[in-house]
């Protein structure tokens, strides 16, 4: 019995763990799987080629994806295709990365925002317009005008690290 009321003297000396969450926000791990985002190229073309393989992986179900194909008067990303419709359902997601691993472009990525709150279903499916990344800046907004053939590699080439 005195263990136990050493124990509990022992606590109210030891400082609080407490965070007052909406002034302090605690860090998150660097390996934290949060909200989904759509990423972009420096030159403000989108990353996502319209492929699918992110619904293909997805164990949940959760993402569906409609394919377009891009035009010289309207280039949307710099592969044949595009997604014209990309809507993620939140209440189903389970936050796995299974989407994030089977993306070629490295389009799709669980970023590290936590604060995902509901009123009602309609708000928990994300579509392109929540989930794509805003321009960046000396970007230029799709879609875009490009000469013909200038792209025809949806995955960029990578460079020899060696060079």
């Amino acid at each position: 019995m005195l263990r136990g009321m050493f124990t509990t003297l022992k606590a109210l000396f030891e400082k609080p763990v407490t965070i007052q969450y909406p002034e302090q926000k605690r860090p998150v791990r660097v390996r934290y799987r949060g909200r989904h985002e759509l990423k972009r190229y420096d030159n403000g073309l989108e990353k996502c080629i319209g492929c699918a393989l992110c619904a293909a992986a997805c164990p949940a179900d959760a993402i569906f994806v409609e394919a377009a194909e891009n035009t010289d008067d309207e280039r949307y990303s710099p592969g044949e295709r595009y997604a014209s419709t990309y809507e993620i359902n939140m209440l189903r997601c389970i936050f796995c990365g299974f989407c994030e691993d089977a993306c070629p472009t490295e389009a799709i990525v669980l970023e590290h925002d936590y604060e995902l709150a509901y009123t009602d279903r309609a708000s928990a499916i994300f579509t392109k317009d929540k989930l794509i990344v805003k321009v960046p800046m000396g970007g230029s907004p799709t879609p875009q005008k490009t000469e013909p053939g200038l792209y025809t590699r949806s995955v960029p080439e990578m460079k020899d690290p060696v060079d």
